[in-house]
């Protein structure tokens, strides 16, 4: 492949990631996650204030680059933000991955990293969680380039790919804790590709690897760019130490979870196949080119005719290899810790493309597998917009974990015209009674509403009765008790079986009845007629 068809098959692939991942990326409610890094966020765009939290919301590089968005859109405060700000982060992130796979080098094969590009641009997986604000997307674009930076690191010498390697580190670590797996996994990876070269490692350029000053620049530029994330910019120095009070908690939260225990295939299961209320989905196309991939890099012994090419093969693919087997061994599983592995699974899968193209000289075999290779990728496309878009908070569609449901969204929305109706408008006060895992989104949503308040029971109540309280089920029977027929109530769904009691005062919700009485009349007829 020349590289002006590279080229152009990389900015095509690049047009339709970006107009899958940007489709009406409002259409999904916000998810629980999602809503909690946004309230993150918005202390740091109000106050300027941010401060780790050690047993939750992961690094700060997703806050700190949101903050440009915000700029950019004249955006000051958290109420006047919202998804196509927060959500733009991430598809920024989903869209330079697929940027990084020219850096790739040409030994390759320019076949592979175009193939990669566009499976990239159109994986269900990666678009669909490159639409949510969730450090996942950036963590795996960091990830991946540390990945292609180190390789040139070791292959090329210099002092450019270690510092982009060393840069690349320090803003994965300062994005998510699963760093301190990712950045060692690619590490051995490297180290058992070059290993496994054997007496044709002499044939790499330079052959000592990278030079002692090369390894310290990328260690220092890794180290600076954490330390000024975690530290807010050298304001809070003793930050710095906060990541290893985190550690004991993730580790435990990883090896003995409480929650979202799923079994070691859990990842593979996801991506291979998945059918639920008629809706059936697969990216087996990248599991199956991922593993043509590995195949021919591992099993051919021959390395003399392009050492180079041979030796980035088996490190790529190693590196896919080393990612999802260490993910899969924890029990601790949600559906978007598969995009570090799954970004460098479809690297190796594009290593498969350009494998079965080389393994014939026919053209007629070339067509027909570009034939079959475009129909499978106008598939998943297909399958991208469907689960982005149509199915976006369905359960039937496997990305969709933890949910909020839309019924939330038209919670919210009666809470608000409520409040307009209210003597004291967008600051009625309003009482949140639920754990804390039920609250959420109801921040995003009322983010507003200056007078919200948020109690876990009941008996942390003031005396003072809020026009509208929202209330776990678990409370709703001390309310009921306690409101009596002073208030009528509504019911409204959270997530998939997580329901919540909505109680309006009586006067209040006359008058919300009496507006959408007049809303729906008709308007008279003239005297003269229709």
């Amino acid at each position: 492949m020349s590289r002006a068809v590279a080229a152009v098959v990389i900015t095509v692939a690049l047009t339709a990631g970006l107009a899958l991942r940007l489709a009406r990326l409002d259409v999904r409610p916000m998810h629980n996650d999602e809503a909690n890094q946004a309230i993150k966020f918005g202390e740091l765009l109000e106050r300027g204030e941010y401060a780790y939290d050690a047993f939750d919301h992961h690094g700060p590089t997703l806050y700190y680059l949101t903050l440009p968005v915000a700029w950019l859109r004249s955006q000051a405060t958290l109420a006047a933000t919202d998804e196509w700000t927060l959500r733009g982060v991430p598809v920024a992130f989903g869209a330079a991955t697929i940027l990084l796979l020219p850096l790739l080098p040409a030994g390759i094969g320019r076949a592979a990293g175009a193939a990669a590009a566009v499976l990239m641009a159109v994986s269900p997986a990666m678009v669909f969680y490159s639409r949510m604000y969730i450090q996942e997307s950036m963590f795996a674009c960091f990830a991946l380039a540390f990945a292609i930076a180190l390789g040139r690191a070791v292959t090329e010498g210099g002092l450019r790919w270690p510092a982009l390697a060393g840069v690349a580190a320090g803003l994965a670590i300062a994005t998510k804790e699963t760093s301190v797996l990712v950045l060692p996994a690619s590490l051995a990876a490297c180290a058992l590709a070059w290993w496994s070269m054997g007496s044709a490692r002499h044939a790499l350029a330079p052959a000592t690897g990278p030079s002692l000053k090369a390894v310290l620049v990328g260690l220092g530029l890794c180290a600076t760019v954490a330390v000024l994330f975690y530290s807010s910019f050298l304001t809070h120095p003793a930050a710095v130490l906060e990541p290893f009070r985190a550690a004991p908690t993730y580790v435990a939260r990883g090896v003995d979870p409480a929650d979202h225990v799923h079994p070691w295939h859990f990842y593979l299961g996801l991506l291979a196949w998945s059918s639920s209320g008629g809706l059936k989905w697969t990216e087996a196309l990248v599991l199956v080119l991922a593993a043509a991939g590995a195949a021919m890099a591992w099993l051919r012994r021959d390395q003399a005719p392009d050492p180079d090419a041979a030796f980035w093969q088996r490190y790529l693919t190693a590196n896919a290899a080393l990612i999802l087997a260490i993910f899969s061994a924890i029990p601790y599983k949600t559906p978007w810790n598969l995009l570090p592995f799954y970004a460098a699974t479809i690297v190796a899968a594009g290593l498969g493309v350009s494998a079965l193209a080389r393994a014939t000289a026919s053209r007629a075999a070339h067509a027909l597998m570009a034939g079959v290779l475009a129909i499978a990728v106008g598939h998943l496309g297909w399958q991208a917009w469907r689960a982005s878009v149509v199915y976006a908070a369905d359960p039937r569609n496997p990305y969709v974990y933890a949910q909020t449901v839309p019924d939330a969204v038209r919670m919210a929305a009666r809470i608000r015209d409520l409040a307009a109706l209210h003597a004291d408008r967008e600051r009625m006060l309003v009482w949140v009674v639920a754990p804390p895992h039920e609250q959420w989104p109801l921040p995003w949503y009322l983010r507003a509403m200056p007078q919200v308040g948020y109690w876990a029971k009941t008996g942390e109540l003031p005396d003072l009765a809020a026009p509208v309280i929202v209330a776990s089920m678990d409370n709703t029977e001390t309310l009921d008790a306690a409101l009596g027929d002073r208030y009528v109530s509504e019911f409204f769904g959270v997530r998939p079986e997580v329901l919540v009691t909505l109680y309006i005062e009586r006067g209040l919700w006359e008058r919300f009845l009496a507006r959408a009485a007049r809303v729906r009349a008709p308007p008279p007829r003239g005297l003269g007629g229709a």
